[in-house]
């Protein structure tokens, strides 16, 4: 098998038009496909050269909430790759203007912000450290506070314009 890395999400909401709005103003994303009445969405992230990268699939407003990781199994989140610490730092404001960020680790091989959609799925924000400079961070579990401004100090030679 030749798999060269993941395509696609798609997710159960409650209102797949309500979760495409917040996709579309918080995060830029554009809809590629919307079925009848708001049964389904299908929405590229801005600079991504795929059909999709996502999808919503309205099952109503009755839905209880997620269970997933305290009572059931399921998806812990989707992480959302963006191209430097500067945009961390745009989506960090965005995201909290929003009400949306829960969240912020420095993991050593990438810097992740934490915030939830409209119906409480989590998601990451993140920008990958360049590989030669994991150095012995590769291969551990590392959960620290994440300083995003000292982050850009720190690889701003290495990134150039962050």
């Amino acid at each position: 098998m030749a798999i060269t890395g993941m395509n696609h999400a798609v997710l159960y909401v409650r209102d797949a038009r309500r979760t495409a709005a917040f996709y579309h103003d918080v995060l830029g994303f554009e809809t590629v496909i919307e079925g009848p009445p708001g049964s389904f969405v299908f929405m590229r992230a801005p600079a991504s050269d795929n059909h999709h990268d996502i999808a919503f699939f309205t099952i109503g407003d009755k839905a209880k909430a997620s269970e997933a990781g305290s009572r059931t199994v399921g998806m812990y989140h989707i992480a959302w790759e963006v191209p430097s610490l500067t945009a961390l730092a745009r989506a960090r404001d965005t995201l909290a203007a929003a009400g949306a960020l829960k969240g912020a680790s420095d993991h050593g091989a990438n810097k992740s912000l934490y915030a939830t959609d409209p119906d409480g799925l989590e998601f990451e924000v993140m920008w990958l450290v360049p590989a030669e400079h994991w150095g012995d961070e590769a291969h551990q579990a590392i959960v620290r506070p994440l300083d995003i401004d000292a982050e850009m100090r720190r690889f701003a030679s290495v990134t150039g314009a962050v």
